[in-house]
């Protein structure tokens, strides 16, 4: 079927941390990714797309546990959608996803703000973030861990990316049925996510409507 028109949204509904796996002595243990130009925040491709394949990992899990007689499809369709590791160019991805941006309003008002000297990268980074502090717990005293404080940057709740979409093929009914299915299952992203942080909400904009019905119905009737 033709392609449809796609983009990603991500709603943060708790503080998160999109983390960039290294931090800043003194001040965080762990740095949010963002734009180092203009402080502003980002969700690197890889790293959406990655929460897709982790969650279309545990729909197929579940859809094997079940022995549901549409597993195989699924299957297929999730190879289409996410590539075959270590495959030739026959199981490539059809799904690429870019970079999660803010807003390109307030992208284009904080670079002429920085240009023009009124504001740092380091002042915008602070201001849509936070630092949180926490400590891992001692089971056997009760207390605190012995030099466990550690610093967390997070991204503020309500903060919204969104990202472009490439689809480097058409998609078959299954893979855009399933891809409406990962997307609606995803509500954790980030670190500590067991701590509360991390809520998120993804919607893909531009699927068919009815994606997420089909899917529930094909798994529902086993046809």
């Amino acid at each position: 079927m033709p392609n449809p028109d796609l983009s990603l949204e991500v709603r943060l509904i708790s503080d998160t941390t999109f983390g960039r796996g290294d931090g800043i002595a003194g001040v965080v243990d762990q740095e949010v990714e963002h734009d180092a130009s203009t402080g502003l925040p980002i969700v690197k491709g890889r790293t959406l797309k990655g929460l897709l394949v982790e969650e279309c990992a545990n729909i197929l899990y579940a859809l094997e546990l079940s022995h549901s007689p549409v597993l195989n499809a699924f299957n297929q369709a999730a190879d289409g959608l996410f590539g075959v590791p270590g495959s030739g160019v026959g199981g490539q991805a059809k799904l690429h996803i870019g970079t999660g941006e803010l807003p390109f309003d307030l992208i284009n008002r904080v670079r002429h703000e920085i240009a023009s000297g009124r504001l740092s990268p380091r002042e915008v980074l602070e201001s849509l973030t936070a630092v949180r502090r926490q400590t891992a717990a001692d089971p056997m005293r009760d207390t605190p861990k012995d030099n466990s404080l550690r610093a967390m940057r997070v991204i503020l709740r309500e903060t919204v990316f969104r990202a472009p979409v490439i689809l480097q093929a058409a998609l078959t009914h299954d893979e855009i049925d399933l891809l409406a299915a990962c997307a609606a299952s995803l509500h954790r992203a980030g670190h500590s996510r067991s701590r509360g942080r991390g809520r998120i909400i993804l919607t893909i904009d531009g699927l068919p409507a009815g994606s997420l019905d089909r899917f529930v119905a094909r798994v529902q009737g086993g046809a």
